[in-house]
């Protein structure tokens, strides 16, 4: 009985050892030496900056635009234009651009409408563009600009 209790207890450690060493405590492998040719590598793209806060503008802001191309497609007019927060500390937020288009007595006949759900940060340039369903009424335009904490006082500039 003490030859198999002996036994077992050699064989257990035997287990132990061999379990041991296939959990990662064997000899790690030697490494090749480095080549005095090879370059470190190089990131391809810099990485993306963290989003930053800018506290919004409150009461009227001011916002300069291009002036607005209109070009009347199959069964719609559409305008399209540019438009800049060019504050320097202030962002928008919940810029909301409407198109209104009225008949030749001054009756609104058609009209689309643009939100920005972002806010617009300083110096940030966005693509707008308003699709309104064409009626032969039409006859004029007209722009609203609109902001979460208030008006927006827009502005015609040549270009950015």
């Amino acid at each position: 009985m003490t030859m198999k209790f002996h036994t077992l207890l050699a064989l257990s450690a035997a287990v132990l050892l061999a379990t041991s060493a296939l959990a990662g405590q064997a000899k790690p492998a030697a490494a090749k030496p480095a080549t005095p040719a090879a370059k470190p590598a190089t990131p391809a793209t810099p990485p993306a900056s963290p989003a930053r806060y800018v506290p919004p503008i409150r009461g009227e802001a001011a916002v300069s635009m291009t002036k607005p191309t209109v070009k009347r497609l199959k069964d719609e007019v559409v305008t399209t234009f540019k438009v800049k927060n060019p504050s320097a500390t202030g962002s928008i937020a919940g810029l909301k651009i409407s198109e209104f288009w009225y008949d030749t007595s001054g009756n609104p006949v058609s009209g689309d409408e643009f939100r920005y759900r972002k806010p617009l940060m300083p110096q940030e340039v966005i693509d707008v563009e308003l699709r309104s369903p064409i009626n032969p009424k039409m006859a004029k335009s007209q722009y609203k600009f609109e902001q979460a904490n208030g008006g927006v006082k827009p502005s015609v500039v040549a270009k950015f």
